[in-house]
């Protein structure tokens, strides 16, 4: 089930919750501290390519067209969050303007956009990037300016893209976010996470409800046209009265996005050390599921898309940065424990910023250069990669582009291993058209590998119950990719 999930795979995600369905990587995943040498960068390549041959130039060996920037900051840190923050304390949104703890961040974060090595003859510009942290709303207009100003002068930025801030209730006013849009803030991601007052105080929030309101009517009076909503769900005493109201409260609110994560228990946390995960009082993983079905339920009435496992939107405003993940394209990273995927490689920066500082001093000295093409991605982790990303979507794994990069054999053979869920509705395999292909039908090309390569469009989970069980259908495949 959802509730179950290992290692999630942050600080891609780039929200304050972590969607706790992933299941561990073979390589390293996202946010794991790394050695204090010249070697912080981690890499994820081996030799190891008996299972896998792949026959052409993959997508991910593009230059990417994707940036996100950590901005640590946070008033606190709240009890569930085990995430590279930097708490500022009870410092106000106003004397935060002058707070050097952001400024002199911001001029190393500079330093490393600046010193990074591209390696590539042609880049093109920017097509999102996104402002995640801690509260990306701390930090001034003025100092997103610079951020921003760089990323044009390294890498350009195109005209139409998507530049996304995560912001919190209680940390902007109007004037904040009219500087942000003026700066080219085309997307705000609002971390609510509850409408019960009571919740938000049993979380360490820094906000009230009476905030969460306030922050969404400054959204509204600023005319923005692309924003989301982040929830939790399986909360310590939540129940599902109060989750409906958080449901509908958001609905009301009407984003174009809505973010749904269930809580992970981290022991480095304050939860980590209070609570057990499926013991009271956080929900057992029946109710978990309670909860997931419920918000697929009503945001689907609500004509929401479920277009990800913890992501729904309206038409057309599927987060594109975060997509980029989805499709495991690459995508540059900066700031303290931020992870970026070039070349089919993933490197992590330090969480510690003594470390960090050490980092950037290292790659402005010609230490380290992560960004250089790496002849040894080992093709079992990549394709392991692939269908983890893939069947997190409503698209699902694209057969014939797995068969293009991997082989024939492994999608076979991933066809057969998912035979008995798709009789039981937790899988649906679909043709090149995306009709659902019935189980007679896949019955008879089951008998047949040839035909069942040429017919299957597309292997996806079901919503919500081919979901729920994610964990599971995920690591058979892997049992098949590396058995």
């Amino acid at each position: 089930m959802l509730k179950s999930a290992i290692a999630p795979m942050l600080l891609t995600l780039h929200s304050k919750t972590k969607p706790n369905n992933f299941l561990p990587l073979k390589a390293p995943t996202f946010c794991t501290a790394l050695p204090q040498s010249p070697s912080t960068v981690r890499r994820n390549a081996s030799t190891n390519t008996s299972t896998i041959q792949r026959l052409e130039t993959p997508s991910y060996k593009l230059p990417p067209a994707s940036a996100y920037v950590h901005l640590p900051f946070c008033r606190k840190r709240c009890h569930y969050c085990d995430f590279p923050i930097l708490a500022l304390g009870s410092t106000s949104t106003e004397t935060a303007d002058d707070d050097p703890r952001i400024s002199n961040y911001i001029h190393l974060l500079i330093r490393e956009i600046e010193a990074t090595k591209t390696h590539f003859d042609q880049h093109p510009p920017l097509e999102t990037v996104f402002f995640g942290g801690g509260t990306p709303s701390l930090v001034p207009p003025r100092l997103v300016a610079k951020v921003l100003d760089t990323l044009r002068s390294k890498f350009g930025v195109s005209l139409d893209a998507e530049i996304s801030m995560e912001m919190d209730p209680g940390t902007f006013d109007s004037k904040k976010l009219e500087g942000l849009i003026e700066l080219g803030v085309n997307r705000v991601s609002l971390g609510v996470q509850a409408f019960q007052e009571e919740l938000l105080k049993a979380c360490g929030r820094a906000h009230g409800v009476e905030e969460v309101h306030e922050a969404i009517e400054i959204i509204g009076s600023c005319g923005v046209g692309n924003w989301s909503m982040d929830l939790i769900a399986s909360l310590p005493n939540q129940t599902q009265e109060m989750w409906e109201e958080t449901l509908r409260l958001t609905i009301d609110a009407q984003p174009n996005h809505v973010s749904v994560y269930d809580l992970q228990i981290e022991k480095d946390t304050k939860f980590g050390s209070l609570y057990t995960p499926g013991e009271f009082p956080l929900p057992s993983d029946t109710q978990s599921a309670k909860f997931y079905r419920m918000a697929s339920r009503k945001l689907g009435e609500a004509n929401y898309n479920h277009y990800e496992v913890s992501s729904y939107s309206k038409s057309g405003f599927e987060c594109k940065h975060n997509y980029t993940y989805w499709i495991n394209k690459p995508f540059y990273a900066f700031g303290l424990g931020s992870a970026s995927y070039i070349n089919g490689t993933r490197y992590s920066r330090p969480r510690k910023l003594k470390d960090y500082t050490n980092y950037v001093k290292d790659l402005e000295n010609g230490l380290i250069d992560w960004a250089q093409e790496d002849d040894d991605v080992d093709e079992g982790e990549m394709a392991m990669d692939i269908v983890m990303l893939s069947l997190r979507t409503s698209k699902g794994l694209e057969l014939k582009s797995f068969i293009e990069d991997f082989g024939s054999s492994v999608a076979v053979e991933l066809c057969k291993v998912y035979e008995p869920y798709m009789k039981s509705g937790h899988v649906l395999f679909l043709d090149d058209q995306r009709r659902e292909i019935t189980e007679d039908e896949f019955s008879s090309l089951v008998l047949d590998d040839e035909k069942l390569e040429n017919e299957i469009g597309f292997i996806r989970l079901s919503d919500p119950d081919g979901f729920l069980l994610s964990n599971e259908l995920i690591s058979l495949a892997f049992g098949v990719i590396d058995p």
